[in-house]
């Protein structure tokens, strides 16, 4: 579940009780770290020293060579992790929450960054929106406005954002296939050898095993992942001890950064080319910040300092003592420094931590597949909630199943840990720097910092990983291609849908009913206004949808009380109940016309608890209450008859006297609410409710209160809604196709005729996505030429 925000600087603790209160909770969270956040970085010794080695260091396998190699892995592993993540990024959260997202939500809300469409004034009201300084530094104020005046800058960033999130999923893809290959290669080097074959098929059946259990949900295993972790870092700290201590304890002066440069001066370039292999010992690392919104700052700051650091730097001291010694070790360094007599404990801690590992990067992947979503950026897909009791723990099978086919692809394809590793060591290092971009505009825009400071950051680590990254793609060809290739697949797939989706929503935003022409109607519309409640889905937060016009003129009859829908997306991890619903009246008070926007975190899910239309019903009572007392919300006054939103808080509906709850016990056919007149409409809802006994809808009967003293129209309208909550419940929604206009140039009619319709017709319905029932579904054919 997620925790409460952590900015990382933790308050003055005063009372002693509290503060030890405060100290027992992130102990518990950092044990719970362990499993989740760790499992891949804590792998990575399996693999290290051979990837280093192989290719055009074999020339320079000696003991110097092994010293900088280790001096090399000390000093990147305590300068990204330790002091950029640890003591610098951790701090720089979103509401609790972490990752490349986290960081683009909260420059999106500190200037006009975002890309999303439908922003109102009213979102900036949201508690989660204030979240840091709100003070605006005067000297980043001339890059702000340059970023917000031009388009294209706002694209940009959001393009590499989205870089970074195919990145993580192509890691979803690498991470099983690398973890699961090199802890399996071990069974290679006992007195039973295992022929490559063998091994593959081992690795394979394990895959498959992993990501077919992955519909369980982490949360039935996850009370093993933390002690399977840590048992492996003990078990490598000791091994590490052993070795340094038992081989060559002089490794220690490979401390020094005399060594790196010792290791530079007689490698040469062939050196800078080995970085892509010393930069495998900090894959993993970005999971310490992603994973931030399921722990706290401080929990994961204590695991890393105090047990993953130590434990990783005597590890890869022990091997490189052992590897002094024994230079034709270097292609199983890991496994032939682990004394015979622990080999086989060992062996299964290895492989059980090599699946944690794997598990945390793919729960993470459907993380970030949902947030793409939530920006707008990736088709609909089914999500399903593995935990009733944390919040988060998400499932997409369309998903996990193409994740499964591409690891068993990579694994079966390459069979070498050493070409995956380069495909691997590009990808997290791609994310890694993407972050440090990202940070320097959270200290200008976010944390006000002066510009110097942050160019000083970004030229610090930004250079150091520029380094890596440079050897890291020079590594393409052997297996680095493989990252490239997976990320412009999904970033093809993101730029699609999110072009496509903007087309539509400007031209709904460009076709609107003008408000003009319904006044001119009448309250009638000129149509029979039928017992009932019309809700009309659509992506605008404020006028009236084309589709509208097209019942109107269409149809002879429409639903006596009419709510536009709105769901979206804002800028920040989560809303509260209490915030989620916006309630307006569109056109005065006879028209019975109101707008509803819901509103969503990008980290949020929306369950479907067969409770909406009866918040819907107590929020628009409350509204038609509240607008009564206070006048400046009424539509009356204002020219445009688009009146002023409310929120409409959960806690203030229960506690309201608008209208009296009765719930009702009989969910069958005889259901005292008719949901229509029709017996035939009856017994098919029947049939519905039987075919889907997991989502029962709660059935209540809404009543006025005998005392409720209200003006008289104030009471008509309520009755009126009542009245229409017992007649039924449509949604209507526009079954839209969405075609290029003939004038449209070539790539924009392959783009939206072949690209955006394929995605469209293969992925999950808008109505399936928002949980709305078929039963009570009306859908109406429109065609949009963008």
């Amino acid at each position: 579940m997620p925790m409460e925000p952590d900015s990382g600087i933790s308050p003055p603790r005063n009372h002693p009780q509290l503060s030890w209160v405060n100290l027992s909770r992130n102990l518990i969270l950092a044990y719970q770290s362990f499993g989740v956040v760790y499992g891949d970085l804590s792998t990575s010794p399996l693999y290290v020293y051979r990837s280093i080695f192989i290719g055009k260091l074999q020339n320079h396998r000696n003991e110097d060579a092994i010293f900088g190699a280790f001096s090399l892995i000390f000093w990147t592993l305590t300068v990204l992790p330790l002091l950029k993540y640890v003591f610098i990024l951790l701090s720089a959260d979103d509401n609790g929450e972490g990752g490349t997202f986290a960081l683009y939500s909260l420059l999106c809300r500190h200037a006009k960054f975002s890309l999303l469409p439908n922003q109102q004034a009213a979102d900036e009201e949201l508690s989660a929106y204030k979240y840091g300084p709100s003070r605006q530094a005067s000297s980043s104020l001339p890059l702000r406005r340059f970023l917000e005046k031009h388009k294209k800058s706002r694209t940009a960033l959001l393009i590499v954002v989205l870089l970074g999130a195919c990145m993580v999923i192509g890691d979803g893809v690498i991470t099983p296939a690398i973890s699961v290959l090199s802890s399996v290669s071990g069974l290679q080097l006992n007195e039973h050898k295992l022929t490559d074959g063998e091994v593959l098929l081992l690795t394979c059946v394990i895959l498959v095993g992993l990501f077919a259990l992955q519909h369980c949900g982490t949360h039935k295993v996850a009370f093993m992942f933390a002690p399977i972790v840590i048992i492996w870092l003990i078990s490598i700290f000791v091994i590490g001890l052993y070795n340094t201590i038992y081989w060559n304890p002089k490794i220690v002066r490979a401390i020094s950064p005399h060594y790196i440069i010792k290791f530079f001066s007689e490698t040469g370039k062939d050196g800078w080319i080995s970085l892509g292999g010393v930069l495998l010992s900090i894959t993993g690392t970005e999971a310490m910040f992603a994973d931030l919104g399921h722990f706290t700052a401080l929990s994961i700051r204590l695991a890393f300092a105090f047990v993953v650091y130590p434990c990783l730097v005597v590890q890869y001291m022990g091997q490189a003592a052992f590897l002094s010694k024994n230079i034709p070790s270097i292609p199983n360094s890991f496994y032939d420094s682990i004394p015979e007599i622990v080999f086989w404990p060992v062996f299964v801690i290895a492989t059980l931590a090599a699946i944690v590992g794997s598990q945390a990067i793919i729960t993470a992947t459907f993380s970030i597949i949902k947030q793409c979503h939530a920006l707008g950026c990736f088709p609909r897909v089914k999500i399903v909630h593995t935990s009733k009791h944390i919040y988060g723990q998400i499932y997409i099978p369309e998903i996990n199943w193409i994740l499964m086919i591409l690891t068993l692809a990579i694994a079966i394809g390459f069979r070498d840990t050493t070409l995956i590793g380069n495909a691997y060591g590009l990808a997290c290092m791609t994310v890694m720097f993407i972050t440090t971009c990202l940070t320097a505009l959270v200290i200008i825009f976010v944390w006000q910092r002066s510009i110097l400071l942050a160019a000083a950051f970004l030229l610090f680590f930004g250079s150091i990983e520029g380094v890596y990254l440079s050897s890291a793609f020079i590594k393409v060809p052997q297996g680095g291609w493989v990252s490239l290739v997976l990320s412009f697949i999904f970033m093809v797939i993101m730029f699609i849908w999110h072009y496509g989706t903007r087309k539509k929503y400007n031209f709904d935003l460009h076709n609107k009913v003008p408000l003009k022409w319904l006044l001119g109607l009448g309250p009638s519309l000129g149509i029979v206004r039928v017992p009932g409640i019309g809700l009309i889905y659509s992506e605008l937060a404020t006028g009236v949808p084309a589709i509208f016009s097209h019942f109107v003129t269409n149809l002879p009859a429409f639903h006596n009380v009419l709510v536009f829908v709105c769901v979206k997306s804002v800028p920040v991890p989560y809303v509260s109940s209490e915030e989620r619903f916006l309630i307006g009246r569109i056109c005065p008070r006879p028209y019975r016309m109101y707008r509803c926007i819901v509103r969503y975190g990008y980290k949020d899910i929306q369950r479907d608890d067969g409770d909406f239309e009866n918040q819907l019903i107590q929020s628009i009572a409350e509204f038609i209450q509240m607008e009564a007392v206070e006048p400046q919300l009424s539509s009356s006054e204002s020219a445009s008859f688009d009146g002023r939103m409310a929120v409409i808080s959960t806690r203030t509906i229960e506690s309201s006297a608008s209208l009296m709850v009765c719930e009702q016990e009989d969910f069958g056919a005889s259901n005292s609410i008719q949901s229509s007149k029709s017996l035939t409409l009856q017994s098919l809802r029947s049939a519905y409710d039987d075919e889907n006994p997991q989502v029962r809808r709660r059935q209540v009967r809404f009543q006025l209160p005998p005392n409720l003293g209200v003006d008289p129209l104030v009471r008509e309208e309520l009755l009126d809604l009542i009245e229409a909550k017992e007649a039924g419940v449509a949604y209507i929604m526009g079954h839209s196709y969405v075609k290029a206009r003939r004038s449209s140039s070539y790539l924009k009619k392959l783009v939206i005729d072949i690209g955006y319709s394929f995605l469209r017709k293969n992925c999950r319905g808008p109505a399936v996505a928002l949980n709305i029932p078929h039963i009570s579904l009306i859908e109406v054919g429109m065609t949009y030429y963008v």
